[in-house]
């Protein structure tokens, strides 16, 4: 097949800036050698001639366009300003965040493309790209959204976990987001995302779409298992430290939960890693034992170095590559519902592959039990690299996506 695959927001290598990245990287890696591919993205800072020749192994062509020549002003927090936001939100029915981003050059060349019977499927990598499919695309080819989170269950989701940045405003966003969502989803024929929780917030909304899941996995041999187990009483928390969930997550479990581990086991320490931390998480270095790293050299390295992985989120739904990562590299999980999203880890008839808690008290328990169980770090340990390389690696979820994209 022809495919025409949309990723303005995110140009897709090298697989290290985020989730987003990393996702449609390796699915392109592995339906390039079924289909005849065309790349279109923005000419962001990681859009180099190196990464471009580099990418082209998988990719059959990359058209690059510049970026909107427009000024960020969605985080202005100027009252006037943010009024005016959701005036054009009412009025237009698109999210500022995605107006923003809008190109008519590229909205022309694909509308182009399109009529002129080119491509047999337009793929968006990540929602934002859905506003370069015209609805009537519908009737002239595939048209596949591969969501990879619901924005509307995304804020749903932080307001009812009470982690959202401005409540206000989200209350008042919440309906257009569902009207939005449900708009933008009825221009495709296929709906990709990434969990069951995922799927019901969609199918809430559009109760007659088509929704498939196609889980995010990682990559084996980047995230070897380690070799051994450190021991001690180190706890590890990673993902990009401005994102609102992790920001959330990394307060919450500085403030609340590791004060209590640390009068149990003094010696206790909490590392905070991940880039771009937000003065709030920066703070919380001057905590007893807690350090933020920043952008480090290594996350794996970091990751089998930790006694426990503490995956403490709140909020934020769809497939946790934090989660994935740790239990690739073998570093025992401790998690919240949130944090173990789309994973079979406990239950009947379930291997154990984490321990689950939701609370400062069960995060207590559940930490001191793998602080001093070396048996119970290393069953945790085994069985859950045995369901990432089992479930979570991308070759199999790449075949998945294929079938997707042939049914």
């Amino acid at each position: 097949m022809r495919l025409l695959v949309l990723s303005l927001n995110t140009f897709p290598y090298p697989p290290s800036h985020g989730a987003a990245e990393v996702r449609t990287f390796n699915l392109l890696r592995q339906i390039g050698p079924l289909h005849e591919i065309t790349l279109v993205t923005h000419q962001t800072p990681n859009a180099t001639d190196e990464n471009i020749q580099t990418l082209k192994q998988w990719v059959k062509e990359i058209k690059t366009f510049p970026l909107p020549n427009k000024q960020n002003s969605n985080h202005d927090r100027n009252p006037l300003k943010q009024g005016l936001r959701l005036a054009q939100f009412v009025i237009s029915g698109t999210p500022p965040s995605v107006n923003f981003r809008f190109s008519p050059e590229v909205y022309t060349w694909v509308m182009q493309q399109v009529e002129t019977g080119n491509y047999d499927a337009v793929i968006c990598e990540h929602g934002v790209n859905e506003m370069y499919v015209h609805p009537k695309f519908r009737d002239q080819v595939k048209t596949i959204a591969d969501i990879h989170s619901s924005v509307y269950g995304w804020v749903l989701d932080h307001l009812e976990a009470g982690a959202s940045e401005n409540p206000l405003r989200d209350r008042l966003y919440l309906p257009l987001l569902a009207r939005y969502e449900k708009r933008y989803c009825a221009k495709f024929t296929h709906l990709v995302v990434t969990t069951p929780h995922d799927r019901q917030h969609i199918q809430t909304l559009i109760p007659d779409a088509r929704v498939d899941i196609v889980s995010t996995g990682v990559d084996l041999e980047t995230s070897p298992y380690r070799s051994h187990d450190p021991g001690g009483q180190s706890l590890i928390f990673i993902g990009a430290m401005d994102s609102s969930h992790n920001i959330d997550a990394a307060c919450y479990v500085a403030q609340k939960v590791f004060p209590l581990v640390k009068q149990r086991y003094p010696e206790a320490t909490l590392s905070l890693v991940g880039t771009r931390p937000v003065p709030a998480v920066k703070a919380l270095n001057d905590i007893p034992g807690v350090t933020v790293t920043g952008r480090v050299p290594s996350i794996t390295a970091c990751l089998q170095q930790s006694t426990v992985s503490i995956v403490p989120l709140r909020a934020g739904i769809g497939i946790k590559t934090k989660t994935l990562e740790s239990m690739a590299v073998g570093v025992p999980v401790v998690g919240s519902d949130r944090g173990l999203e789309g994973m079979d880890v406990d239950g009947e008839g379930t291997p154990l592959r984490a321990l689950r808690a939701n609370d400062p008290q069960e995060y207590v328990k559940a930490i001191g039990q793998l602080f001093e169980d070396s048996t119970l770090r290393q069953t945790l340990s085994q069985n859950a690299r045995q369901m990432i390389e089992a479930k979570f690696n991308w070759e199999s979820l790449g075949q998945q996506y294929a079938q997707v994209l042939s049914s």
